[in-house]
């Protein structure tokens, strides 16, 4: 969602260990630095990549 539940991060944080690459989670839950991301990505042997093109 473009607002998550910040706080949700404090677990994925214990899960991933992101602090042995040098980010940071802060009192209010935000990631430092800025521009970092986290995400939980699952592979499927069955999965495919598709293009929409324009009509």
């Amino acid at each position: 969602p473009a607002c998550p539940n910040l706080e949700d991060q404090e677990p994925l944080f214990d899960l991933m260990k992101p602090q042995d690459i040098g980010v940071e989670l802060t009192e209010g839950f935000m990631m430092e630095p800025e521009a970092s991301v986290s995400a939980m990505v699952f592979a499927h042997p069955e999965a495919q990549y598709f293009n929409v093109e324009k009509l």
